[in-house]
């Protein structure tokens, strides 16, 4: 596959809501499996399109691939190919630098919880350029006429929603509830994504029942160590345009 090809698959794959590294060979001396130029693509599963060589050098790159893309940055890599004993990946004789670029969808916002607060974080996100998605099991609530600023309104039992939702290495879920009933529902289903950040509004005494809660329920506590809460940075905020304010602060800082 040429590289006008991988290209376009790299494309479509960020139109689709998937994250993609672009690996190319930007710098090459001497003998060495593939020139300057050469591409190849990595997915989170570590599906690849393209070569950029094969061998140990190629399945490094895969696995930083798979690190830039959890960090959201890019990176460089240098190989010498001459001592495999010194910890080269090759024998070929010479040096490769790779650029490795994360292609992200674009960023989004999951909201789950339709009240003032959530209104108040889907306005915000909205004007920040964010992607915003709102959903509420509440069908009073979870209507587009009265969030008029989130691309997509959903009604329903929040953890199949949230199965529903475009979510990506580039979402970040916000649960702006009414109850932790709510959270213990929809949490595992955040979890079961690939979300940037899961982040859940309340008080840490809150937190600390809600995530006893699910470790009771069989959720492991390394999955529930991605759970920030309580969301947003401590600004002192009281009304939902402040809270919001926080909360959307702290997105745009974990970036």
């Amino acid at each position: 596959m040429n590289n006008h090809e991988l290209v376009r698959v790299a494309l479509a794959a960020v139109d689709r809501g998937e994250s993609v590294v672009v690996a190319t060979v930007v710098d090459t001396d001497r003998s060495v499996p593939r020139h300057a130029g050469s591409k190849m693509l990595v997915f989170g599963d570590r599906r690849q399109v393209g070569t950029i060589g094969g061998g140990e050098m190629e399945a490094r790159v895969i696995d930083e691939a798979v690190e830039a893309l959890i960090a959201g940055t890019p990176r460089l890599m240098n190989f010498d190919l001459v001592d495999p004993a010194a910890g080269d990946p090759g024998v070929c004789g010479g040096t490769v630098t790779l650029y490795l670029e994360p292609l992200m969808p674009e960023a989004n916002i999951v909201i789950v919880g339709c009240g003032h607060v959530g209104k108040a974080v889907a306005d915000l996100a909205h004007w920040l350029g964010y992607g915003v998605t709102a959903l509420d099991d509440r069908a009073d609530l979870a209507i587009a006429e009265l969030l008029p600023t989130a691309d997509q309104v959903l009604a329903g039992p929040v953890a199949d929603l949230i199965g529903q939702a475009t979510i990506h290495g580039g979402t970040h879920i916000v649960l702006v509830t009414r109850n932790l009933a709510v959270d213990v529902e929809a949490i595992p289903a955040a979890l079961a994504t690939s979300a940037r950040s899961i982040g859940v509004m309340g008080s840490k005494r809150r937190w600390g029942i809600t995530r006893q809660k699910l470790i009771d329920a069989g959720v492991p506590v390394a999955q529930l160590d991605r759970v920030r809460s309580p969301i947003g940075l401590a600004i002192n905020a009281e009304t939902p345009e402040q809270i919001a304010l926080s909360i959307l602060a702290e997105i745009t800082a974990l970036g």
